[in-house]
């Protein structure tokens, strides 16, 4: 009983760094790979822009 007492009443809170650590890289990954979509995002409409511009010159 003794033991089951002392379990249930631990002086120190669980170690849960490696947790945090994980979460913040977790956290940090997605928005890295957000920010590389925003960046490919951003080409491709500069891209689209661009040939839009040379079709309008093109036709007048």
């Amino acid at each position: 009983m003794q033991t089951v007492m002392n379990l249930l009443l631990q002086e120190s809170p669980p170690n849960t760094d490696a947790y945090m650590v994980a979460g913040y890289i977790v956290i940090f990954g997605v928005m890295l790979i957000y920010l590389v979509s925003l960046v490919i995002r951003q080409r491709s409409l500069s891209k689209d822009l661009e040939l839009l511009e040379d079709l309008e010159s093109g036709k007048k």
